[in-house]
């Protein structure tokens, strides 16, 4: 973890935005896999980690803005723990190494809940994302007179109404990330790195997708770290999140690897390379990935402190317009195009997204609140919708960037039949692309005070250096 004073610098930054009410933030518990001692890995809770930096299960902290405490809650480990997991530290031991002073017992949680809400007060949560801490809150037991704005306890299921303030506060100070934030980036991006190199070296026909998501998950294994996400590994790059392994590699197929790992303290790194097999593209595939490498260079060179993101992705979906136009696959003025939304029937996606502590940060507590503002809103249309940051961005941010251009059977084939896009769409030249698949490139960057900077070790996207390693 940090150092001590890290977050305790964040607490008392967080609670000068907050000022007053009772603030609840669980941390996560063991996730049983098929019976409850049989569990997947532990991933704590992000906002959790960010301001308590302890990652073990079944914690919950409370901080009372108006009488100045924090108390962490949680059980030492008994003796039957220790039978099967060894002498583990006690609660009071692990909370002094992030400044806490005051612990108690998990069973106090509900009691000290309780004694808030019956003194009226504001109890403030986040939104859950995992049943067990749904769950956590209904056994609190809060009474009726503690369902107000911030916490509503709305039926038998114990579904939570969080609060705004509170998700705007953590929002606001997670988005910028610091110096050591940003190391532990590059350091999930150097394990990254390896990952994507080797992926590329092993691309070859006859290979089974499974294989080379097995050695990246090897690599991360041996770095002593964990993946981000799932990685996807498809010579269906039209499928956006696909989990699945089991192709056999084939001469002329071209692969999406779209993987990550976390650092140690669960950075996450975010990068997109497509491979093709067996080391060269084919004309057709090399008139696509360029078209998607300009792009990305474009939305890149665009980002810069004050700039819209949803200005950035516009500017990345008119790049793949105007190549998709001189390939006769589209035609007429790409401005109009991507007004009229032609370019969802290649791009439906966004052009990036924030990442952090998550791959898609903050994401469980509200694309809205993380990537929107009151006077910029979510466009509701098909493609635009995706896009998962759109207001300015800030000295600090990172942001993935990772335009596409994706063959969609079921898409082309839907928007044929309703008539759509017609005035800007060559359908009867798409015919030869059913069974393309898709490419993306994507890499992360930091918004610095004059633009922004490509994070972690370079890792080669331009035809001639992937065809090189992929070749090798």
């Amino acid at each position: 973890m940090f150092a001590k004073e890290t977050y305790i610098q964040r607490r008392e930054r967080f609670k000068e935005r907050v000022r007053s009410g009772v603030v609840l933030l669980l941390g996560n518990e063991e996730s049983p896999m098929n019976y409850a001692a049989n569990t997947y890995p532990f991933r704590q809770d992000s906002t959790f980690l960010y301001f308590f930096g302890l990652d073990q299960p079944g914690l919950a902290a409370v901080l009372d803005l108006d009488e100045g405490t924090e108390c962490l809650f949680g059980d030492d480990p008994s003796l039957h723990d220790i039978v099967w997991t060894g002498p583990r530290p006690l609660l009071r031991d692990r909370s002094q190494q992030v400044g806490v002073t005051q612990t108690a017992p998990g069973k106090e949680l509900g009691q000290v809940l309780n004694r808030a809400a019956r003194q009226g007060r504001t109890i403030h949560m986040l939104p859950q994302y995992r049943a067990e801490n749904v769950r956590r809150i209904a056994d609190c037991g809060l009474p009726r007179s503690a369902r107000n704005d911030m916490l509503r306890i709305a039926d038998s299921r114990g579904s939570v109404t969080p609060s705004p303030d509170l998700i705007r506060a953590v929002v606001e100070q997670r988005s910028i990330k610091s110096a050591q934030e940003i190391e532990q980036i590059e350091t999930a991006l150097g394990v990254t790195a390896r990952m994507q190199t080797a992926a590329m070296k092993m691309a070859k026909p006859g290979v089974f997708e499974y294989e080379v998501a097995g050695a990246m998950e090897g690599i991360m294994a041996s770095s002593g770290v964990g993946p981000a996400f799932p990685p996807i590994f498809s010579v269906h790059g039209e499928i956006m999140h696909n989990p699945y392994y089991d192709n056999r590699l084939q001469a002329g197929n071209i692969v999406i690897n779209d993987s990550g790992a976390e650092s140690p303290l669960h950075y996450a790194g975010d990068i997109t390379r497509t491979i093709p097999v067996g080391g060269r593209f084919s004309p057709r595939q090399k008139e696509i990935y360029s078209i998607v490498l300009n792009a990305q260079a474009r939305a890149i060179a665009a980002a810069a402190p004050g700039v819209e993101w949803r200005e950035v992705h516009r500017l990345a979906a008119v790049a793949l317009m105007e190549g998709l136009i001189e390939l006769g696959l589209a035609r007429g003025d790409p401005q109009e195009a991507v007004a009229a939304g032609a370019h969802t029937l290649f791009f439906p996606t966004g052009v990036g997204h924030m990442m952090g502590l998550d791959v898609h940060d903050m994401e469980p507590l509200g694309e809205d609140y993380v990537g929107y503002t009151d006077t910029i809103r979510r466009n509701p249309e098909f493609g635009w919708r995706y896009l998962r940051l759109a207001k300015p961005v800030e000295p600090g941010f990172v942001i993935t960037v990772e335009p596409g251009i994706y063959f969609i059977p079921e898409l082309m084939q839907r928007r044929k039949a309703e008539g759509r896009y017609n005035q800007f769409i060559s359908y009867d030249k798409l015919e030869a692309y059913r069974s393309f698949g898709g490419i993306r490139i994507e890499d992360d960057i930091l918004i610095t005070p004059e633009g922004c900077r490509v994070l972690g070790p370079h890792i080669p996207k331009t035809i001639a250096t992937v065809e090189a390693l992929a070749s090798a």
